[in-house]
């Protein structure tokens, strides 16, 4: 049986409100979330087995989250259920083109963190990275795993609301993109974080540090970039019809991981070996399965049938 993938981060409960009252209500739902969480969710609904370091309470909120990882096959590790832990929530609003916009109350220490023998792939990101004290233990993880044969993917998901302050926050990002193989960033993390600059100039910072093969950087409805030092690949993204852009980005990390793993990129392996037609190939699976996400309603990523029936 093949070790698990470990994503360590928040699982938190999206309040997703359109902001058009109904019958004097807003219509807001509670729907599970986390960008780890939904990645590993993404993961496991692509066939990849999933493990999720996190922490969320037994309050409904947490009863919630837990009844949505376990019933999509997610694997949590010891510690991440925590009875005397409140379960965290980000408030989601969406503007007229379904884009959201997030407010939250979170707080981030994670249990224990371990690596299991045989595992492929470690991803983290979002609040998890930027949030103490659980930065700090995830920083001093990663460090841990320079010697180990396994790839580490890390997508920062920016939170101006979290840390406001870009400089800062891109100093945090560098400091684990250089522990990182594979970093992946949206257009709106580019802008926040690196104002001025242009993709391609800042795929060229990350890969000066030594570990990092590869940085992907999406483009919303213009698709995606992914670049490595010997080559460069931009894919178009499939007209749709959006229903909300909740996820999307967890749905395109998760296929982006799936993508590697199916071409024995992961491991050992540390991405060596990825050249232009399979980062092109891996990058358009990611689009695709972001390109499914927005037509659903909330962070609902594909399975792996669902996919291959969709664009068939």
């Amino acid at each position: 049986m093949t070790a698990p993938v470990l994503v360590v981060g928040e699982a938190l409960v999206d309040i997703v409100s359109n902001g058009k009252p109904k019958n004097g209500r807003n219509g807001s739902k509670a729907t599970p979330g986390g960008s780890p969480a939904n990645v590993a969710v993404g993961l496991a609904r692509l066939g990849v087995p999933t493990e999720l370091v996190t922490r969320f309470g037994t309050d409904p909120y947490g009863d919630q989250l837990g009844a949505h990882l376990f019933g999509n096959g997610v694997q949590l590790a010891p510690g991440s259920v925590d009875p005397g832990f409140r379960t965290s929530t980000a408030t989601a609003t969406l503007d007229a083109a379904g884009v959201a916009k997030y407010q939250f109350d979170i707080s981030w220490e994670p249990p224990a963190l371990k690596l299991n023998r045989g595992c492929p792939a470690v991803h983290t990101g979002s609040i998890a990275t930027v949030l103490e004290p659980g930065a700090e233990a995830i920083h001093q993880f990663l460090a841990g795993l320079a010697d180990k044969p396994v790839t580490v993917t890390l997508d920062p998901n920016a939170r101006p609301t979290i840390t406001p302050d870009p400089e800062r926050t891109w100093a945090a990002v560098r400091a684990l993109a250089g522990l990182s193989d594979l970093v992946k960033l949206s257009d709106e993390d580019c802008e926040f974080l690196r104002a001025g600059s242009t993709p391609d100039e800042i795929a060229a910072e990350l890969l000066s540090v030594d570990r990092t093969k590869c940085v992907v950087i999406t483009r919303g409805g213009d698709g995606a970039i992914g670049v490595t030092r010997t080559g460069r690949v931009e894919v178009a993204a499939p007209a749709i019809d959006v229903v909300d852009t909740v996820g999307a980005g967890d749905s395109f990390m998760s296929a982006l991981i799936a993508g590697l793993q199916a071409r024995g990129l992961l491991g050992a392996a540390r991405l060596e070996g990825l050249d232009e037609e399979a980062l092109h190939a891996v990058v358009d699976y990611a689009v695709k399965a972001a390109a499914i996400t927005c037509t659903r309603h909330g962070a609902d990523p594909p399975t792996a049938a669902e996919h291959t029936a969709y664009w068939s």
